[in-house]
């Protein structure tokens, strides 16, 4: 058997980029976030410490996992692969590399002083760990004509699309300079739900990382955007992490318009999978995901520990939050667009 050498890759140095890189897109069972650029966008866009650790046999990448390292005055110290997305966590060839990289790992939580390390997988839990699977992604298998697609919709879906057209709705699609229409929906949804807002920077790193690979999809009603989707494609998966609308448009269904035209272009570029992203199973969220016919798959979010530290919690379901969601929810977006950033850059 090989000995199995685990190494800190650097996110700036062409090389170690490039080989990283490869070697994702090498597996068909990467997600877009293994690809290095998303440490530089954790570094570029909250400052936060990262740690690509690559696993080499013979002189061969069989493995890699991308860490970040998150300090909090107000939640402590953990690392996360990777926060603020949906997935990410171990990638190797073989099980010996796997074990390596998780003891590296853990070596290196203990040595930070971190209370816990966070991987974020899809499917049940396999490296047995402390796991919590309390969430799910839903995936949608797409036909090459949007045509097709629009055949097999429901109903009630088909009238809600066609609602937001009879209401004057108009989607469209765009790159950078859609960006702020986007954020300022983003914005106030997100001060609606009571959550902290991320900084308009992190979207904007993620489009100077990913710029053939990103784009902006907007609903609007005449000259306003009423629902904005930030979108993400990646090998063969056209995914929208992060979409928005507009409450006071809500009777209009500006997200089924919004989603719709998101589908359609994810059909004409040959996409064979649609990501709608993770929601918890029978929410609304998932209610509005699975009327599109978009299957269930879990996740599972494995966790070292160090001795004695607790299942972290971060979870806006936690009751310990819920009296500042609501003191959130009253706040002018204005002030939230202010200080959310502060806050959520330490909430993976």
């Amino acid at each position: 058997m090989s000995e199995i050498d685990v190494v800190r890759m650097s996110p700036h140095a062409p090389g170690d980029a490039a080989g990283w890189d490869a070697y994702v897109a090498s597996r068909g069972d990467a997600s877009g976030y293994h690809h290095m650029g998303w440490l530089r966008v954790a570094e570029r866009a909250f400052n936060h410490a990262v740690y690509p650790l690559a696993a080499f046999a013979d002189g061969e990448l069989t493995g890699i996992l991308p860490l970040v390292h998150i300090r909090s005055r107000l939640f402590g110290r953990f690392l996360v692969s990777l926060p603020f997305v949906n997935y990410g966590g171990v990638l190797s060839d073989t099980q010996e590399a796997s074990q390596a990289l998780i003891e590296e790992a853990d070596a290196l939580m203990r040595n930070l002083g971190a209370g816990s390390i966070e991987l974020r997988h899809v499917g049940q839990p396999r490296l047995g760990l402390s796991a919590k699977c309390h969430k799910v992604t839903m995936l949608l298998d797409l036909p090459r004509d949007p045509d097709d697609l629009w055949r097999g919709l429901r109903d009630k879906v088909r009238n809600q699309v066609r609602k937001a057209d009879k209401c004057g709705l108009v989607a469209d699609r765009g790159g950078k300079e859609l960006l702020p229409a986007f954020y300022d929906v983003f914005a106030v949804n997100m001060r609606d739900l009571g959550t902290p807002v991320y900084a308009r920077r992190f979207f904007e790193t993620i489009m100077d990382e990913f710029p053939d690979e990103t784009h902006i999809a907007v609903v609007r009603d005449g000259a306003r955007v009423v629902a904005a989707a930030f979108c993400y494609a990646h090998g063969s998966v056209f995914e929208v992490p992060w979409a928005s609308s507009l409450r006071s448009h809500r009777q209009c269904c500006p997200n089924n318009l919004l989603y719709w035209e998101c589908l359609r272009a994810a059909c004409r570029e040959g996409f064979p999978v649609f990501d709608f992203g993770r929601s918890s199973p029978d929410s609304g969220p998932w209610r509005f995901k699975a009327q599109w016919g978009a299957r269930e798959v879990p996740l599972s979010w494995e966790y070292l520990l160090a001795d004695g530290a607790p299942l972290p919690d971060l979870n806006p379901s936690n009751s310990r939050f819920g009296l500042a969601i609501r003191v959130w929810q009253h706040l002018p977006v204005g002030l939230t667009r202010l200080i959310g950033p502060h806050i959520v850059r330490s909430i993976p």
